[in-house]
């Protein structure tokens, strides 16, 4: 017969491993068995895809808002045409952005639509200190300095914060 292990007391410094959080992270925050259910189709299905398009940035002047991002972005203007008057597409890795008058949702009033209070998203850099000293060469306004050695945030013309972090 065989025998059965005795269990080890243990000690004050053991800390278990948090595993099951660990692939949760890895699976997109849900449990294998959630899944599992998933890819079964035992779970609710949404119509709605888990990617981002494009992301609106409100501004007051779309020559200028579109001349400062290209600026910033190192894009060139004549890639970056505006349509109907109030948007403007602007050329990027992956998620696209868009400039907008956003006429619709309160560009039309005299102070123009509400500006980004909260960095909303975050622009990547391999240089995060390059970035900031060419930020303060185009006299861009500066929110934060560096924080954390890891992100800064500053304000564009329309006074939205946008973060700029280290990738």
């Amino acid at each position: 017969m065989s025998k059965v292990p005795n269990r080890k007391e243990t000690s004050e410094s053991y800390l278990p491993v948090a595993v099951p959080k660990a692939l949760k992270i890895i699976h997109g925050g849900k449990s294998m068995n959630e899944q599992q259910l998933a890819k079964d189709g035992s779970a609710h299905n949404s119509p709605i895809k888990n990617k981002v398009g494009s992301i609106f940035i409100p501004v007051r002047n779309i020559e200028n808002s579109r001349s400062w991002y290209c600026r910033v972005l190192g894009l060139n203007e004549d890639d970056c045409e505006i349509l109907s008057g109030h948007l403007c597409p602007l050329p990027m890795e992956g998620t696209g952005v868009i400039l907008d008058t956003m006429p619709k949702w309160g560009g039309d009033r005299p102070g123009g639509a509400p500006s980004i209070e909260t960095p909303a998203f975050m622009l990547l850099t391999e240089d995060l200190k390059g970035s900031l000293e060419f930020m303060k060469e185009l006299g861009v306004e500066l929110v934060t300095e560096i924080e954390h050695d890891h992100w800064f945030v500053v304000k564009d013309p329309d006074g939205n914060k946008l973060m700029i972090c280290r990738e």
